[in-house]
């Protein structure tokens, strides 16, 4: 069956037209379904206890404060609300624009994969076939759970899958245009949205940075072609302006939350705990000398101690991968962190410096264990399943909007609901969608294909490393192949480094940083299948012409 939809030779008459109507009434069939899917949830947006950073400085410049950070979060998201609710004063809009946009990333998905042709020259692979291939795609990632999950949240993942399709489709585009057409003025055009993309992304969502040094591997190597001098120098002033347009607010509007300073390095230092409180042991047993008093590092390093341990005792199985709780250490009212900030006093550099101090150190004392500490987190996404795919069967939404009750009762709350109609409305509609909100299942179909990609992703990936190698080694027997082999390297390195930055800062056992990374994964795994059944067709048709 493959091999005649792989076939070269031209189809019959007539069976072009037929396929392109099937194949957009797939595509329409596919597209209603998933707005069919989207809009029979309640539209009101989905508070977590991590709202208010992102909900509050739209609230505030809506009730006429000043629009600022919260608890160290971004602008981007924030604005993207504060602008949603300005032009329709209703949460419910949210939802639904949220629900537009991820949408729009599943025709995105497609458009990128139609462009995908240009990198395979005389393809053994029927067009057809390589359409539906797309369509299968696009189908999973537009009906799967937790696409839709994430698009009915307040919280900057709602929007990244967006980002992300925006993203590799320009860079995509970028690639093709600079290194196969060689069109100058278009692959400029696209390197400028790639990398701006990149930025927005980046910005929304500060765990996917990494993702940027990826995206500039190629734009450097735009930087060594020949010849074309003006495209070079307009490509570097758009990279500096674009840097400011997105970096300079954020440096503008982080200045008075005290928390932008201290979030990344307490972050750190409790991600870290253990490793710390092992170096501690090490320097005080060794009479290190250090820049803190030895019997102040004694009384930290059994503060330490106690804590970690409390919090296995309370919560046994939160984050088994560490073997402790690191959101305890920082949370919990008489915890590690918020001791450090009662003995430094309204000192916001002091425990900052400290936590960067002993972070730093522990790598440099202990990198085995810090790199083993990466690893594991790395095992996470790859073995023995990936978990960008949830083949969940059942979704109680009543459970999730129980849980976001409390979540909007706070004292903050409460003073904005009686200035701004919409927000207290919304916390009436989530109190009612708390008692009788729907349970939604995931179609088996969908839940089929998730589960058969996500035991297979590692294996797929390995294979396709694999490959690339064989290709990249034979470059005469296997030219045709190397553009495709290096999309195929540079998806696994975007995936890769998505997973990277949260294996040094936090913990992929946060569903979060994993759910976000879902559209990159599937196109790169997709791409993936099409190297491999182009690699076997080829292989095939070499062996029929020895005979």
């Amino acid at each position: 069956m493959i091999a005649q939809l792989a076939r070269r030779q031209s189809p019959r008459p007539g069976t072009n037209s037929v396929w392109r109507l099937c194949y957009w009434t797939a595509i329409a069939f596919i597209f209603a379904w998933a707005v069919w899917q989207r809009f029979a949830l309640p539209l009101d947006p989905i508070a977590d206890p991590d709202t208010w950073g992102y909900l509050s400085p739209a609230l505030r410049k809506l009730t006429g404060a000043e629009f600022g950070h919260t608890h160290g979060r971004n602008f981007l998201y924030p604005g993207f609300l504060y602008s949603v609710l300005r032009c329709f004063g209703d949460f419910r809009a949210i939802a639904i624009v949220q629900h537009l946009l991820g949408m729009a990333a599943g025709g995105v998905f497609l458009l990128t994969w139609r462009r995908l042709r240009a990198f395979v020259p005389n393809s053994l692979i029927n067009p057809s076939l390589h359409d539906a291939l797309g369509l299968a795609g696009a189908a999973i990632y537009l009906l799967a759970s937790d696409s839709i999950r994430t698009e009915t949240q307040l919280r900057p993942e709602s929007v990244c899958a967006f980002l992300i399709s925006i993203n590799l489709y320009f860079t995509i585009q970028f690639i093709c245009y600079c290194f196969v057409e060689h069109r100058r003025t278009v692959a400029l055009v696209c390197a400028i949205v790639s990398l701006f993309s990149s930025l927005l992304l980046a910005s929304a969502r500060p765990n996917l940075w990494f993702i940027v040094i990826v995206v500039m591997v190629p734009v450097a190597a735009f930087f060594g072609r020949r010849n074309w001098w003006r495209q070079k120098i307009a490509l570097g002033i758009a990279i500096a302006l674009t840097a400011i347009l997105v970096l300079w607010p954020e440096r503008i509007l982080s200045r008075k939350d005290r928390m932008s300073q201290t979030f990344l390095p307490t972050m750190l230092f409790v991600i870290h705990a253990d490793l710390i409180r092992d170096q501690m042991a090490q320097d005080l047993k060794n009479n290190a000398q250090l820049p803190y008093p030895r019997e102040w590092l004694e009384h930290v390093y059994t503060a330490l101690n106690r804590e970690i341990a409390k919090s296995q005792t309370k919560y046994p199985g939160h984050y088994p991968s560490l073997n402790f709780d690191p959101e305890y250490l920082w949370f919990e009212p008489d915890s590690i962190a918020a001791q450090l900030t009662r003995e430094f006093g309204n000192n916001i550099s002091a425990p900052c410096a400290f936590y960067r101090f002993y972070y730093w150190r522990t790598w440099q004392h202990r990198p085995l264990r810090a790199l083993q500490k990466v690893a594991r987190q790395f095992s996470i996404y790859y073995f023995p399943r990936c978990p960008a795919y949830t083949p969940t069967k059942i979704w109680p939404l009543v459970d999730v909007y129980e849980r976001a009750v409390p979540s909007l009762e706070v004292g903050e709350y409460r003073e904005i609901a009686q200035s701004f109609p919409p927000f207290s409305e919304f916390m009436r509609r989530t109190k009612s969608l708390a008692q009788n909100a729907p349970v939604t299942e995931q179609p088996r179909l969908i839940r089929v294909a998730l589960t058969t990609l996500a035991v297979n992703y590692l294996r797929l990936v390995l294979l396709a490393l694999t490959l690339s190698a064989v290709i990249f080694w034979r470059r005469a027997r296997w030219q045709r192949l190397r553009w495709l082999a290096g999309l195929v390297l540079f998806g696994c390195a975007y995936n890769a480094a998505g997973c990277l930055a949260v294996a040094i800062a936090n913990s992929l056992e946060v569903h979060r940083y994993i759910t976000v990374q879902m559209y990159a994964t599937l196109l790169t795994q997709f791409l993936t299948l099409r190297l491999i059944l182009e690699f076997v067709l080829d292989i095939r048709q070499h062996r029929r012409g020895l005979i």
